[in-house]
């Protein structure tokens, strides 16, 4: 099987447990060098065990791969900073950064805290502009360099909590709908310098998911983390260079390109408030199959 990330030095947030660390062990399988990145906190965010991700290097280079454990939290500027520069301390480089480190505060919105809003929005979306605007940086000093492009990678991660919304999850929602607004947008303004940032929205059962709902093992099989990463893997490859600005849905045996706010149906303007709704009350069923809502499928 062709190693697909040979020689490629790649970041992974969160990568103690769960997805991220899927996507570790299986980067490192196909040749990538991997900063393994994780508190080892609770899914609330309390806590840390540095074990989880010294686990993960432990198994990689068990494997004959390379990695390193970093304990940096990723929603601190500095601390996002020293991530990117122990890439660039231990291998000369970095060209992959894959943001997945995240935490769960679920409470219904009449309920939530000002803390439980703050803690989710700043690991998440902070937690995701802080490591990508420290690599992003060095990359353009690469390209200013060189003149060449640089191949560098962000690979973000997204929900169907904040794709789609779900009950329960205003925070986490609005960080994930957030995320999937800010890799779009930067897709854009690094594509000068020949970085891709692409957007996954993974469907597995993980600690932060097992709850949602009751499944059989059956179907816990299918939503293994495992089946998420191939696609990761491959969007951290070189082969992936035309690939940029899209939020990609994996797992469940199935692959779906989740296409973002577009304009749906449209009817002449009004003056007439209740002709108005009326004009809206028409439009919405096209409105719902343009946006992916009916059996839509929440992770």
């Amino acid at each position: 099987m062709p190693k697909l990330c040979e020689g490629r030095v790649a970041i992974v947030t969160g990568a103690g447990r769960g997805i991220g660390r899927e996507h570790a062990l299986l980067l490192a399988a196909h040749g990538a060098r991997v900063v393994v990145n994780d508190l080892g906190a609770g899914v609330d965010g309390t806590g840390r065990d540095d074990s989880f991700a010294a686990k993960t290097v432990a198994d990689i280079r068990a494997a004959g791969g390379e990695a390193i454990v970093n304990g940096d939290d990723v929603s601190s500027w500095s601390g996002a900073k020293h991530m990117i520069d122990a890439a660039l301390a231990t291998w000369g480089k970095l060209d992959v950064l894959i943001n997945n480190a995240g935490i769960l505060r679920d409470r219904m919105l009449v309920n939530m805290t000002e803390e439980e809003w703050d803690s989710v929005i700043q690991v998440h979306l902070k937690g995701t502009f802080a490591p990508s605007r420290h690599a992003a940086a060095h990359w353009r000093e690469v390209h200013k360099v060189t003149g060449a492009p640089t191949k560098g990678r962000i690979i973000n991660t997204t929900s169907t909590s904040g794709i789609y919304g779900n009950v329960g999850q205003s925070n986490y929602g609005a960080a994930k709908a957030g995320i999937a607004a800010f890799s779009i947008i930067i897709a854009r303004e690094l594509k000068k310098f020949g970085v891709t940032v692409n957007v996954i929205s993974p469907s597995a059962v993980t600690r932060m998911t097992e709850g949602l709902r009751v499944l059989t093992e059956e179907q816990k099989a299918t939503r293994d983390p495992k089946w998420v990463s191939p696609t990761v893997v491959y969007l951290a490859s070189e082969a992936a260079q035309d690939i940029t600005g899209r939020v990609i849905q994996a797992g469940i045996g199935r692959i779906a390109i989740c296409e973002g706010w577009r304009r749906g149906a449209e009817e002449a303007q009004v003056d007439d408030p209740e002709e108005a709704g009326r004009l809206i009350r028409r439009m919405l069923p096209k409105v719902r199959r343009n946006a992916g809502m009916d059996g839509m499928e929440l992770d």
